[in-house]
């Protein structure tokens, strides 16, 4: 039973099969063999099922969105392919992970699966969600959830904007466009975005076009004070969460399918919840239930 949790407990850290072997044999464990390590660790599929299936609350205030990218070996040859990870804002302001489903690519049909399982598990609708500006993601989001906001990520949406400040530049460019999303409150920051680009277009004209393009959908957040901006105007929460699922994966490699990456990225999540569960609230519950009774006098 040690043996067994010890197993787990390296499979879950994103130690590799060939290590868990090492490992075993180093505690002087001869007899383990590479097949039955992979046994063991498929005997976590009981738990990574459950938590993928269970039942959902009927609304998150938040939902955050992203994709990561994977190589996993796929009908005979090794693919870089799609994962989807949706996490949740529950009524207690706690995080949850909601979701970790493959794609076979992100376009708005996989995306509307993914959402349309969320819906099967009890999830009803979602006041905002935050992601980049992906063009099928953004119209599974319209498609899946009515009446819910979308907050196109800023730190994506600044990336896209300097992506046409030449390099020296850039540093200049980015302190005084990051002042958009600085501001007190939505009227200040359309203003100050307006000055911003009348001051800037003619020198940088595309940028200020792409700005100009995406400012709305980049300003939600506003409606939905007092919740701290910091923690709704963008993914980085979720991007950070992704860089620890890659810190365990790298030592992979080439997953041999995808049922063992979303055995050990589950497995991974699931303590990430438990914590979060456990955890001070990411957002203040009574700050939740301001901004839902604001919500419920617009809609009256």
């Amino acid at each position: 039973m040690a043996l067994l949790q010890l197993i787990q407990e390296a499979y879950i850290n994103g130690v590799s099969t060939r290590k868990i072997e090492k490992l075993a044999k180093s505690l002087g464990i001869d007899s383990i063999s590479r097949g039955q390590v992979s046994q063991i660790t498929k005997e976590l599929n009981a738990q990574v099922e459950t938590f993928r299936n269970r039942p959902l609350q009927k609304e998150y205030s938040v939902l955050w969105v992203d994709a990561l990218y994977e190589k996993i070996r796929y009908d005979h040859r090794v693919q870089n392919m799609a994962v989807a990870v949706v996490i949740g804002l529950d009524k207690k302001g706690h995080r949850d992970v909601l979701a970790v489903e493959p794609m076979q690519e992100e376009s708005a049909d996989t995306y509307k699966a993914v959402f349309e399982k969320l819906k099967q598990r009890g999830l009803v609708n979602a006041w905002l969600v935050v992601s980049d500006a992906h063009k099928g993601l953004v119209k599974a989001i319209n498609e899946s959830f009515l009446q819910c906001a979308w907050q196109r990520c800023k730190v994506h949406f600044m990336r896209n904007i300097l992506a046409y400040i030449p390099a020296k530049k850039k540093e200049w460019f980015a302190g005084r466009l990051k002042q958009i999303w600085l501001q007190p409150d939505y009227n200040s920051a359309k203003t100050y975005a307006h000055s911003f680009i009348e001051s800037t277009e003619k020198s940088y004209p595309e940028a200020t076009e792409v700005l100009e393009d995406g400012l709305e959908d980049s300003l939600q957040f506003y409606s939905f004070a007092p919740i701290d901006f910091r923690k709704i105007a963008s993914t980085n929460m979720l991007e950070r969460l992704n860089r620890e699922i890659r810190r365990r994966t790298t030592v992979v490699g080439i997953f041999p399918s995808m049922d063992s990456y979303i055995r050990l990225v589950v497995t991974y999540l699931i303590e990430y919840s438990e914590d979060w569960s456990m955890s001070h609230c990411y957002i203040n519950p009574n700050t939740l239930q301001q901004v839902k009774e604001k919500r419920q006098k617009s809609v009256a």
